[in-house]
């Protein structure tokens, strides 16, 4: 098993026996990292303000339950040592909220990209984004914010080899239906050497599932009215990223996983009565995994035989 975590001190409540396991018995709250002198009620009063011309007031509902999840990208862009030349790839930006945080918030320049479905007229387009002025008390304001459309699994990246120090990969792996290994190829295309891949997906191991399955729930997502696309198609856990990664040419700078919103673990079954079989995995247990890649190494030109299935054996490895 492959673990790495912050280097920050583990906040576990101690067990003196197997009947004594609550959700504090694991670190699945690492600390925020918040922007200077911006305490957590100002950044999240600040970034449930954005609106997107034309989308629905329920869209806000995504930023209440995921705002730490903006919040840990983040830190993860900030950790990469970024400066005001560093250029930008945010993929599948709509509705904006890491956007904004991150137009706010660092010096990168940010190009965006979306992909709505065949039917979207055009090779990209503009979205107006409201939101109140930061620290300017309720005072409105507006951005028009340029994006490019295309799908990744299908098409190439309208962008040249090497545009990019970051890549925002967020929310988008556990969505793809066919070929990951294509999507991180074109990725690693745009990105320069040494520049940053920032991932973010669920984790198929958080301890909501383990109870779960514990429970005979199933873990499995809903089929969507939003089509393929608008469900979880595949899953992931620490350490098939770290497999997949390092076979496509990535060297992990940090890994963890976090919660991020209401846990659901004690409505399936009581941490008390499973804990003590999954404390060696207490850093694996988060619902989502964050990722910091850097682009140092070729990928291979296969695809790692433990991801795919009913290809040709000389196409795997």
């Amino acid at each position: 098993m492959f673990l790495w975590r912050r280097g920050t001190a583990s906040t576990a409540s101690p067990r003196t026996g197997r009947g004594a396991y609550t959700l504090d018995s694991f670190p699945l709250r690492p600390a925020l990292p918040l922007p200077d002198g911006v305490s957590r009620t100002q950044l999240f009063d600040w970034l449930k303000s954005v609106r997107v011309d034309g989308a629905p007031e329920s869209i806000q509902g995504y930023c209440v339950q995921d705002f730490e999840r903006f919040v840990h990208t983040y830190g993860l862009v900030q950790g990469a040592g970024v400066d005001s030349g560093t250029t930008g790839l945010e993929l599948g930006a709509n509705p904006y909220f890491t956007t904004m945080l991150m137009r706010q918030f660092t010096p990168v320049n940010w190009s965006l990209a979306n992909y709505f479905s065949d039917e979207f007229v055009g090779d990209g387009g503009t979205q107006t984004v409201f939101m109140n002025e930061y620290a300017k008390n309720e005072a409105r304001t507006s951005v028009d914010l340029a994006f490019h459309h295309f799908n990744i699994e299908r098409d190439a990246f309208p962008f040249d080899s090497g545009s990019f120090d970051v890549v925002l990969f967020c929310e988008i792996i556990e969505h793809l239906l066919n070929d990951p290994c294509r999507v991180l190829r074109e990725i690693k295309r745009v990105l320069k050497k040494g520049g940053c891949l920032v991932l973010t997906t669920p984790n198929v191991n958080r301890i909501e599932n383990v109870a779960r399955m514990i429970a005979g729930a199933n873990m499995y997502d809903p089929y969507s009215g939003f089509g393929p696309y608008g469900r979880h198609n595949r899953e992931y856990n620490k350490h098939e990223l770290f497999l997949l990664l390092s076979y496509m040419g990535f060297t992990i700078e940090e890994m963890f996983t976090a919660d991020v919103h209401d846990n659901m673990t004690s409505l399936y079954v009581s941490p008390e009565k499973f804990g003590h079989l999954v404390e060696y995995r207490q850093h694996d247990l988060g619902q989502y995994v964050f990722v910091r890649a850097r682009n140092t190494d070729e990928a291979k030109e296969k695809r790692p035989a433990w991801l795919y299935r009913s290809y040709q054996p000389a196409e795997l490895e």
